[in-house]
């Protein structure tokens, strides 16, 4: 009997040893189950000439001839990638709807003396539970929003604060994208498994414990926020981080040096912003990525187009601080600091984004400030 899950967090803690996406290697990298291994019923060739004889020829004939290849496939499988398996295994197969590909391959692998299962209603099924909670309902979990000029290592900062106990929502990781003009890491996710990787890792926390995410836009790269994640983020409390402008362009010039290095692909991406910094400011950028200024570069972005973003973008969604931190170097001694000043400030806030009276502390009406 196929097993039914009410919850995505039931899902995902399924219990099982191992978890097999039966489907074809394209529907598996568009998105699948965290965990899963892929072992294909049908790969993408077959899956589509079946397909086509069901649709042109006859429903019978591509059942026929797919029924054949499942099984051919499944023994490969049985005999390469599970032989090492002993009779105690339990695993969980689940295809495109919970239908033949994953009943066949179960039931194979059950005849064979393993405990194997399946999910009811497949893919499908998980696919609407990531859909649900990021789509149709309220977040449950409590947001706080780090904020900051660029530069600032606010990405630094959360992977700190993650090692430190403290439930970290990483949209640029899971987007692989820094989130900016110049942020490209290399091929962006699917939308799908975006969602994927946003909903496992919040059914991974603790509702009642706040979680710290970077104040973002709703689109990242090419990746666009869920909306139960953006409403989150919109009302969240914010902790501004602050730091020297020289320190910023410093830090910056390091972590993207990958980018500052390809001056190829800078020619591509930069030319774009003409039309709103000015060709002269562009044209500007272009010769000193061409005389190899990589400092000079990223200071004039920063004080050019990064710094009056952010000033446009703050002043147009009016973003309450809740509490500053100051990080005087961006080294690894300041980052730690700024690290351990983050999660103490967080004490001091309530999650409505007001500040809380701390005895000697400041005033509810402005900013909490880490002691300096």
């Amino acid at each position: 009997m196929a097993l039914t899950y009410d919850t995505l967090a039931d899902l995902l803690n399924h219990g099982y040893d191992t978890v097999i996406d039966v489907r074809s290697p394209a529907e598996f990298a568009e998105d699948h189950v965290p965990g899963a291994i892929n072992l294909p019923a049908l790969d993408n060739d077959e899956r589509a000439r079946v397909g086509t004889i069901y649709k042109q020829d006859s429903p019978f004939k591509a059942r026929k001839l797919g029924a054949a290849l499942v099984f051919r496939n499944v023994a490969r499988h049985i005999e390469d990638t599970l032989s090492h398996h002993d009779g105690g295994w339990r695993p969980l197969v689940y295809c495109w709807r919970g239908g033949q590909r994953s009943g066949t391959f179960a039931w194979t692998l059950k005849e064979i003396g393993w405990r194997s299962d399946t999910v009811a209603g497949g893919y499908r099924s998980f696919r609407r539970l990531v859909h649900a909670m990021l789509y149709e309902t309220e977040l449950p979990h409590r947001l706080v929003a780090l904020d900051g000029y660029t530069g600032t290592a606010k990405t630094d900062l959360l992977h700190r604060l993650r090692t430190r106990g403290v439930q970290v929502l990483d949209l640029e990781g899971l987007a692989n994208h820094r989130g900016s003009v110049l942020g490209g890491m290399g091929d962006q996710p699917t939308q799908k498994w975006f969602e994927t990787g946003l909903s496992s890792t919040l059914s991974g926390f603790d509702p009642a414990r706040p979680v710290v995410v970077e104040a973002e836009s709703s689109k990242i790269g090419s990746r666009i926020v869920p909306p139960a994640i953006w409403e989150a983020m919109k009302i969240a409390p914010r902790i501004e981080v602050e730091a020297p402008v020289d320190e910023r362009v410093t830090y910056l010039t390091r972590v993207y040096d990958d980018i500052l290095s390809d001056t190829d692909r800078l020619h591509e991406v930069l030319p774009p912003l003409i039309a709103h910094r000015g060709r002269e400011v562009v044209e500007g950028w272009l010769q000193l990525i061409d005389a190899g200024d990589k400092q000079g570069f990223t200071r004039a972005i920063v004080d050019q187009h990064y710094d009056p973003s952010y000033q446009k973008s703050r002043r147009a969604i009016d973003a309450h601080v809740a509490a500053r931190v100051q990080a005087r170097t961006l080294d690894d001694a300041g980052l730690d600091k700024a690290a351990a000043d983050i999660e103490k400030v967080m004490e001091q806030i309530d999650l409505s984004g007001q500040t809380t009276d701390t005895p000697g502390g400041p005033s509810t009406k402005r900013p909490i400030r880490a002691a300096e």
